[in-house]
């Protein structure tokens, strides 16, 4: 857990057993459907794992930016998701789930995840910025002081976190 206000969060994951990984058909290549089929909060092998972003104390809120890998015409293909659906509890605000495919190699990298929080502006990197999702968010109970960030893993296999570093940002002093 880490309070927040700004903050840019780091994390990278290791994963083994890929042999595992759930097969998509040949018609479920796209990614932001995919993401919103399988939410983060829908259990597969590998995934959902990532990041919940200004979740609430008792998980009503959240932005889940997570990872999910499956296996697509005999090779390993990885997904990263940015699911807003939960991420207010007042309607009328965007909840559109994004997603993106992010080239890398599950079997030989680790899964790396940067996420910079700015208030209301959640923008994430995947590997190493081979994909970037940018989002508004504008939780009600996850605000000042209960503004968190928490790791999870919600897929039945496990999942190494390798690399944690957090650090909170403060504003920039411009002298003119």
């Amino acid at each position: 857990m880490f309070v927040i206000l700004q903050a840019d969060v780091m994390i990278s994951f290791k994963l083994t057993n890929l042999l595992e990984a759930e097969n998509l058909g040949p018609t479920e290549i796209d990614p932001q459907h995919i993401c919103s089929k399988m939410d983060a909060s829908k259990n597969g092998k590998f995934g959902a794992f990532g990041l919940l972003v200004l979740p609430s104390r008792d998980l009503t809120e959240r932005t889940a930016v997570f990872f999910r890998v499956f296996q697509y015409n005999g090779r390993h293909i990885v997904l990263m998701c940015s699911d807003q659906s939960r991420s207010s509890t007042r309607n009328r605000r965007d909840k559109t789930t994004y997603g993106a495919l992010v080239d890398i190699d599950p079997v030989k990298d680790e899964f790396s995840l940067r996420t910079l929080i700015d208030h209301s502006v959640v923008e994430s990197f995947g590997g190493g910025g081979k994909a970037c999702i940018t989002a508004r968010v504008y939780p009600t109970l996850a605000i000042a002081e209960e503004a968190r960030v928490f790791a999870f893993n919600n897929g039945t296999e496990s999942v190494v976190i390798s690399e944690l570093r957090a650090w909170s940002v403060k504003k920039a002093r411009i002298n003119i």
